[in-house]
């Protein structure tokens, strides 16, 4: 990979993409610009039709843009297709290639050959990787008796085999239950921890995962990139300051909101009422403060404050901003059940 180190994972420019249908051009991709750097897991979220899998498709050399210019590594995507298909690998969720009477062993080794392994060394890669992906046990089961987790797994498998620079997953566990996606973004966790400069280009649709996953994300939308950053940037788009939720017994006589909100960093204080529960089931009075500051440390002055006139402190809490409200605030909706599926265009 040393060869390549000085050129970015992916770089597009401009790139464009229109599809015609029989009502005339669609634009499935519009001017998008985008950087990916060795070594990073970068996330593209958006809804169904945003454009997601067009640029995964683009970037991994199975569709020709319209217009603008991509390489993977310094290669060009467009004239040097056949150097990138060696040092890329794609899986797609919910898909799935292969031959049902071929059991597990089989279906890797045929993979194995496809990439231009040598024999021994396409063999014990694949005992590898089904030791790896946990599918030593069912190696001799044919891929027809295999459940949506078990093929998934093995999509990874074979994906692995040619030790790809990048990888390009769409949707990975689309389908899956919550055992077999974790087991998916472990593996992909060690596979980048396995070499340095190995790269991941993520589309999901699951917020949660992009958040715990990816080193920046980008947030797509009628073929147009609305934001990109690290998770904290994008979700300081939707709060600009930091905010606390602080829980007394009750705020003291002695202190009023506004000598709260006077204290040096505090931007506001809004009180909020709660009842809860004590250990012996006796209704207890929670008061809530939510802090606005300019940065943590100020939360320091905020609790001296409030012991200095007797209140006593039950709770602290930061309150974060998720990437869906992000999202919501770019694209004007949550993502619905509708959204969960393969990105088509």
């Amino acid at each position: 990979m040393s060869e390549s180190a000085s050129h970015a994972a992916v770089h597009a420019s401009d790139i464009g993409r229109v599809f015609q249908a029989k009502g005339g051009p669609v634009t499935a991709l519009d001017s998008i610009d985008l950087r990916v750097e060795p070594g990073e897991l970068f996330g593209v979220l958006g809804p169904n039709g945003a454009g997601k899998s067009t640029l995964i498709k683009i970037l991994s050399t199975l569709l020709l843009p319209t217009s603008g210019a991509a390489s993977i590594f310094g290669l060009d995507v467009v004239t040097e297709t056949a150097r990138v298909r060696r040092i890329m690998n794609l899986v797609a969720g919910g898909d799935f290639s292969g031959y049902g009477l071929l059991t597990v062993r089989e279906q890797l080794a045929m993979f194995a050959q496809f990439y231009g392994l040598p024999y021994r060394e396409g063999i014990a890669k694949v005992d590898a990787q089904l030791a790896s992906f946990g599918l030593d046990e069912i190696r001799d089961r044919k891929i027809s008796a295999l459940s949506t987790g078990q093929r998934q797994k093995l999509n990874f498998a074979r994906s692995f085999l040619n030790d790809p620079w990048i990888l390009f997953l769409d949707e990975p566990t689309i389908g899956l239950d919550v055992s077999a996606a974790r087991d998916v973004r472990d593996r992909v966790r060690a596979f980048q921890a396995e070499q340095p400069g190995r790269t991941v280009l993520l589309t999901t649709h699951y917020m949660a995962e992009a958040d715990e996953m990816c080193d920046r994300i980008a947030i797509v939308n009628h073929g147009r990139i609305l934001a990109q950053g690290t998770p904290t940037e994008l979700k300081r788009m939707v709060q600009k300051d930091t905010l606390f939720i602080v829980g007394i017994d009750e705020l003291p006589a002695t202190i009023s909101m506004d000598s709260l909100r006077a204290l040096p960093g505090v931007l506001s204080v809004a009180e909020r009422d709660d009842v809860t529960d004590d250990v012996s089931g006796v209704g207890t009075q929670t008061v809530r403060l939510a802090v606005g500051l300019r940065e943590d440390g100020a939360l320091g002055g905020v609790i001296s404050a409030l012991a200095a006139g007797g209140a006593h402190l039950r709770e602290i809490s930061k309150s974060e901003p998720t990437l869906e409200e992000v999202f919501v605030q770019l694209v004007g909706r949550g993502i619905s059940e509708s959204d969960i599926a393969i990105d088509g265009a």
